[in-house]
């Protein structure tokens, strides 16, 4: 079983650090993260200074050193700390500069397992000082490590193997105070676009953590998503164990599968199969069934090599939509496959996009990045995301824009939620070398 930022452990032993837990204690890590990056700004700001240079405060930030201890620190506290720093690194050009986006990319795919005196802990939390006979085995050594909790193999007395979620130790209480002092550390650092009102935005990731820090709430969305797959031969999701479900153990069935990048070992027919699949799951959720994963992570999916069956992984970052955003951003959609920039803006704006004047300038830029945004609906026929170099343009336009500091906000928070799984699909795609006709995925739904 696997999570958000999946560290594949195997039956090796794997390192551990322990987590931080209460407030005070990780706002002190916070600050000292901040402090370290200072010290270094100022030591790198004063070597370039005596070599004549005149340096950028962006770039005395942006140093590789820096890199390292913020992603550190970050994987360090996991939890809402680390989730962040992920949900900032799929970030397009709008919030922050590319080099601190990529510094920040390092979270998706590190992780530290909790040493087993706090696994222990969370054990008896869930299940009592007995809590080993509630498992035929128990394999103590995690098989990933992610940033709210980290996956444990077991056997149940029925002889069942099992995937047991495990919820790191006072994660779901640091949310609000971890996501509130990682912003204000960025906002001081000079980091967050000073006319960018991001309020908005944190406040709904704070709601968003607690929801995926809920086992029993991603246990009804595992739930959700079984009752619409379950009989699709496509896919293959875990099956939910309630009676071994606590607040903070997510007991399933384990399910098999290799990652999804052997998939690329594949004829181009396969993997076109499979994306195809994908692009269209992706498609349902949100127009169908008005509920998304929206975690982009490749660890998500996993891939059966013989069977080519596709196996979903890790349901808790599932964000339900509102019918009214799903029939404004179908008409966004509509639109723009009909190249109809006017209807475009009226659906933008119902989407929440703050488009500026009817013939400005930004507003023409926001549309560019709509349309570049939404390309693989608007093209006729399978599209090639192997050969694309869409992210580039994007970035490019994304910059432009983001020079309008009179109209620019911080995009709809729904939007930047579903364009976070878009941009994974594309990632995903575009490793594979696939072409996917979404055109006409999206045609059935209009």
């Amino acid at each position: 079983m696997s999570e958000d930022s999946d560290n594949k452990a195997g039956r090796e032993k794997t390192r551990s650090r322990a987590v931080p837990t209460g407030r005070t204690g990780r706002a002190l890590r916070v600050a000292g993260l901040a402090g370290r990056v200072a010290g270094s700004m100022l030591a790198e700001g004063t070597r370039q200074w005596r070599a004549g240079k005149r340096p950028r405060k962006r770039d005395l930030l942006l140093t590789p050193g820096n890199a390292r201890r913020v992603a550190d620190q970050l994987s360090e506290m996991r939890g809402a700390a680390m989730k962040l720093g992920q949900i900032l690194s799929m970030d397009n050009g709008e919030f922050l500069p590319r080099e601190l986006a990529d510094i920040l990319a390092r979270l998706r795919s590190e992780a530290t397992a909790m040493p087993e005196a706090q696994l222990e802990a969370a054990l008896r939390s869930a299940y009592g000082k007995q809590w080993r006979r509630e498992f035929a085995e128990f394999d103590p050594n995690p098989i990933a490590a992610a940033s709210i909790g980290q996956v444990h193999r077991a056997v149940s007395h029925e002889g069942e193997e099992l995937a047991l979620k495990i919820q790191y130790p006072g994660i779901a209480d640091s949310i609000d105070s971890d996501i509130d002092n990682i912003a204000y550390v960025l906002r001081v650092a000079n980091v967050l676009p000073s006319h960018v009102d991001v309020g908005p935005l944190l406040e709904d990731a704070k709601r968003q953590l607690k929801d995926e820090a809920d086992y029993l709430l991603e246990a009804d969305y595992l739930e959700d998503f079984h009752r619409v797959l379950g009989d699709d031969e496509r896919f293959v999701l875990p099956r939910l164990h309630r009676d071994l479900t606590r607040e903070n153990v997510l007991a399933m069935s384990y399910e098999s599968g290799g990652p999804m990048e052997s998939l690329a070992r594949k004829p181009r027919k396969e993997r076109d199969r499979v994306m195809s699949a994908l692009v269209g799951l992706m498609v349902t959720e949100l127009f169908d069934l008005h509920m998304v994963q929206t975690d982009p992570n490749f660890a998500n999916y996993q891939y059966r090599y013989a069977s080519g069956e596709i196996v979903l992984l890790d349901f808790g970052a599932t964000r339900r939509f509102d019918e009214g955003f799903v029939d404004s951003y179908r008409e966004l959609a509509g639109a723009a496959i009909d190249g109809d920039r006017d209807a475009m803006a009226e659906a933008a704006e119902k989407v929440g996009y703050a488009v500026g004047d009817e013939d400005g300038e930004y507003r023409a830029l926001l549309l560019e990045l709509l349309l570049l945004v939404l390309e693989p609906l608007r093209h006729e026929g399978p599209y090639d995301f192997g050969a694309s170099d869409m992210p580039a343009r994007l970035a490019a336009l994304a910059q432009e824009a983001a020079t309008f500091a009179d109209f620019w906000h911080a995009p709809p928070t729904d939007v930047v939620y579903f364009h976070r799984k878009v941009g994974g699909m594309f990632l995903l795609a575009n490793r594979m070398d696939a072409r996917v006709d979404a055109n006409a995925l999206m045609l059935e739904r209009l």
